[in-house]
């Protein structure tokens, strides 16, 4: 019997296989030596695609930036039930999806975007949207690096899990105020997923009394047009 073909070497090939390699294991287990033993081929081979491990990793992240849904910045404002804020709300939450499937990678991304295609479109898509809003190019390229910071520190860890699971840690003659400091680790998720949307309400909120001003608009209420949508 004639042996199974091995799948053909290409460029998506090497990608899905870094990324779950640092998905799995991390950014150090990465090599070229270690992925070309992933896919069953030699070093070599390798560099008729990639050039060095670098352009490697910075294929896996702007993979990453791919899975981004931008959708809700097309036609924005033509949608009565879409506003910038509620736009901005939606991407933030895909943003921190993506990065939450594939933490290890995050570093990587927190460079910038440099020449990735994907996270160029990204860039491209929020300070568009902005300034079609109604914002100042200036405080739009604002809107975008605040979003970034605050999207990427978010997905750097978790703020539950840093505490240990056990109670004898927090001596209340020590820490007075950390007398359940040991029950975070088991609603790491809920509670991450809380801070993040507390987080993020108000950055929308404070942005929103930012646009009222510059466009001399009185500022909305809470649960107003948009604004509801996002809470």
């Amino acid at each position: 019997m004639a042996r199974p073909r091995k799948p053909l070497l290409s460029t998506d090939r090497i990608v899905r296989a870094a990324r779950e390699l640092v998905d799995t294991e991390g950014l150090a287990a990465l090599s070229t030596r270690r992925l070309a033993a992933e896919l069953g081929v030699s070093g070599p081979s390798l560099y008729n695609h990639f050039r060095t491990k670098d352009e490697i990793l910075e294929a896996v992240a702007d993979s990453v930036s791919a899975q981004v849904d931008l959708s809700m910045f097309e036609n924005l404002g033509q949608d009565a039930g879409r506003d910038w804020r509620t736009a901005l709300h939606d991407w933030a939450v895909s943003y921190r999806a993506a990065l939450r499937d594939h933490p290890n990678i995050v570093p990587v991304l927190a460079r910038g975007p440099g020449r990735r295609p994907a996270g160029l479109r990204l860039a491209d898509a929020v300070y568009g949207a902005m300034v079609d809003a109604g914002w100042p190019a200036a405080q739009a390229t604002s809107i975008g690096a605040l979003m970034r910071y605050f999207i990427m520190g978010s997905a750097l860890g978790s703020f539950a899990g840093g505490f240990v699971d056990d109670a004898s840690a927090y001596d209340p003659a020590d820490y007075p105020h950390l007398g359940q400091a040991h029950l975070l680790a088991d609603q790491q998720e809920k509670i991450d997923e809380r801070a993040f949307e507390t987080g993020l309400r108000a950055l929308l909120d404070g942005l929103g009394e930012q646009f009222a001003r510059v466009n001399h608009e009185p500022p909305a209420k809470a649960g107003g047009d948009g604004v509801e949508q996002v809470r």
